[in-house]
């Protein structure tokens, strides 16, 4: 199964750069006889759904503004994600990523069936500063251990 693990965020706007680290963090500790691939992107809707063409499996990591309290790790399927809830998988200037998803399927394009959304629940995401704050700081290893966990043991959530 072809997999991508995706961190998304921009690293130089405070809590918003989670992704981009849990993402980091995965690939110092991801098994070598992995077939994985990690990136780290600051990009949402049509742009991110082309991103994932031709893989099985996705994984992304971002960072989400909820009701939760700041550094709380949530698990979801992206179709169970109100179409505004996360920050990079919608864009104003865009469409949300389930409905370039959609339109990339109607048009034939190979995506994840199975795609899995990491969030960490974050409050200053517009902060100029490229430091987490110390609750989304310390979800980092929670988050990572979950992805490993995710792919090693080929966990999918249902």
């Amino acid at each position: 199964m072809k997999t991508i693990v995706i961190g998304l965020g921009n690293p130089i706007l405070g809590d918003d750069g989670v992704g981009w680290v849990v993402a980091e963090e995965v690939m110092k500790q991801l098994p070598p006889d992995l077939d994985v691939d990690v990136d780290r992107l600051s990009l949402g809707g049509i742009s991110l759904m082309e991103r994932l063409i031709g893989y099985d499996r996705a994984i992304l990591i971002d960072a989400l503004v909820s009701e939760c309290k700041p550094g709380s790790v949530i698990v979801s399927r992206l179709e169970e994600l109100s179409d505004s809830s996360t920050f990079h998988l919608t864009s104003t200037h865009d469409m949300t990523l389930q409905n370039a998803m959609k339109l990339g399927r109607q048009m034939g394009a190979k995506l994840p069936k199975d795609l899995t959304v990491i969030g960490i629940s974050a409050k200053h995401i517009y902060d100029f500063r490229e430091e987490l704050s110390l609750p989304v700081h310390e979800a980092v290893p929670k988050a990572a251990q979950l992805v490993l966990e995710m792919l090693v043991q080929n966990i999918t959530i249902l």
